[in-house]
């Protein structure tokens, strides 16, 4: 019973609402952790649809197409060179994202990507060792509109053009045909969801080094008259024009092995579980902050759990018994995003979820060693206060 016979609260009662209450403030964390890590619950409906006027793809928040075969290669008029151009108008000039990658189904080496990072370009490049290069260049999407990228590697390095002018040229960075001849997507990356938000007017991709005569002619024919001449394009490995206004396939004007698929519900080509920390990592400013947060947000955990768990008596080694359920529910979700495309599984987060579940335990296990929660709850869980609240239960 909580009352005694003349209507005072017995300390089994005081007990056993301590126990009550810590249950629904464990389960309220428990759920709010599960919304935060799993939502959406289902694959949202892929957010590509075809520009309202002229060329283009619109990209939304979660939107991807994907080359349904390889390019493949051509014979090089010089070993190993190639270009790439594309045409993009970003979304925005403070955000970033893939936005075009190609990649092997049978490996996880992205051999070649082009990436928006605020209002700069990245490019990488990853060998079959697994070591990578890149180049930024910034203050090329300073401003939301259309900007036509030309990027020609040979062995003298690799040349960037931005609206038919060369902006950047590094000879220590070099990719070759053989980088392009894989499958590509556009719009996210292959292995993990890193969303641009945009459009995409045009792509090409030939089997040489671009001289800076052709990057200022196709710049014209493609920007200014609309109407690029793809089947007389000497050394074109695949070509899209974005024009066709409806459906769901982008014919490849060279080679329709390799057109482009527009999906109805958004994806991940090939979604990882528990991606190791070493792939994943980078020093930018939200990477540490998504470190940050999942350990913050598993303190709470750890601490209420443990809280509940030492007033229940029934555990001898309360800590571990909560660092390891703590554990057990990071692990179950991690596992469960490998299934969601708009989530990354990965070990990074299922190692900062533990170490917050430990802060949390170790700082409910330190409260209590110092008699801090006691002379809290001395006021919470009187039997005085109870009594002048007018509590009946």
């Amino acid at each position: 019973m909580i009352v005694g016979s003349q209507g005072n609260f017995t300390d089994a009662g005081i007990a056993q609402i301590q126990r009550t209450v810590l249950a629904v403030i464990c389960l309220c964390i428990l759920i709010g952790i599960l919304v935060a890590g799993l939502w959406p619950f289902h694959a949202p409906a892929n957010q590509v649809s075809w520009g309202s006027q002229g060329n283009g793809l619109r990209f939304g928040q979660h939107g991807s197409v994907v080359s349904v075969g390889p390019l493949g290669t051509s014979q090089s008029r010089a070993e190993n060179a190639c270009s790439i151009e594309i045409w993009v108008q970003p979304n925005r000039v403070d955000s970033g994202g893939t936005i075009l990658a190609f990649y092997r189904p049978n490996r996880r080496v992205i051999p070649f990507s082009l990436l928006q990072y605020v209002s700069g370009l990245e490019l990488k490049q990853e060998d079959q060792s697994g070591r990578k290069s890149r180049i930024y260049v910034d203050g090329i999407f300073s401003r939301p509109q259309p900007v036509f990228l030309s990027i020609s590697s040979g062995k003298n390095g690799t040349a960037i053009y931005v609206d038919g002018a060369l902006v950047e040229k590094s000879e220590n960075f070099e990719f070759s045909s053989q980088d392009l001849s894989g499958e590509f997507i556009l719009g996210n990356a292959p292995s993990s969801s890193n969303n641009w938000s945009g459009q995409v007017k045009g792509l090409a991709v030939y089997d040489h080094e671009l001289t800076a005569t052709e990057v200022s002619k196709h710049f014209t024919s493609w920007t200014k008259s609309r109407q690029p001449d793809l089947e007389k394009t000497e050394g074109l490995i695949a070509g899209y024009l974005f024009d066709e206004g409806k459906g769901s396939i982008v014919p490849n004007r060279v080679n329709s092995s390799a057109n482009i698929v527009i999906p109805k519900r958004y994806f991940v080509i090939h979604e990882q579980f528990l991606e190791q920390s070493w792939y994943e990592f980078h020093s930018s400013w939200s990477y540490w902050q998504d470190v940050g947060i999942n350990i913050a947000g598993f303190i709470p955990f750890g601490f209420f759990f443990h809280a509940y768990f030492s007033v229940v008596g029934k555990f001898r080694r309360v800590s571990l018994f909560t660092i390891a359920l703590g554990f057990a529910v990071s692990l179950t979700i991690e596992l469960l995003q490998g299934f969601l495309p708009t989530r990354d599984s990965s070990m990074t987060d299922l190692c900062t979820n533990t170490l917050g579940t430990v802060l949390g335990a170790l700082f409910c296990a330190w409260s209590i060693k110092f008699n801090w929660l006691a002379r809290t709850g001395n006021v919470i869980w009187s039997k005085r206060f109870f009594a002048r609240s007018g509590y009946r239960p």
